[in-house]
């Protein structure tokens, strides 16, 4: 799916990485736990999380992830955005709930990492 259509899905809206919404994924990949996210072997899947803080980004940073949904209605903060365009990522804010999120897009064909 695209990236266009995923926020679409989730009533998402792209915070960092707007000119990048017609790129396609086809993983996902959701957990708060971002000791979890260090542990993956792909880097071919968004992040879903609820975390909106410096650490998210940075873990982000070093698993290669590209693309992250933040959930939950948090607010991004500027340093995260200021990081996160350092990186080149896309960074979607969604108001729903990270279960809600992942269940929309998993039953929309985004499929699990594992």
């Amino acid at each position: 799916m695209t990236l266009k259509d995923l926020c679409k899905l989730i009533d998402g809206r792209a915070v960092c990485g707007a000119d990048r919404l017609d790129e396609g994924v086809k993983y996902g990949f959701a957990s708060d736990l971002m000791s979890d996210v260090l542990t993956l072997k792909s880097d071919d899947f968004v992040l879903i999380t609820g975390l909106a803080n410096i650490q998210a980004i940075r873990t982000a940073e070093m698993s290669n992830v590209s693309y992250m949904v933040i959930c939950r209605g948090k607010t991004v903060t500027e340093d995260m955005l200021e990081l996160a365009e350092e990186n080149d990522m896309v960074v979607i804010a969604s108001p729903f709930s990270l279960f809600k999120c992942a269940g929309l897009l998993w039953q929309a064909g985004l499929k699990e990492l594992y």
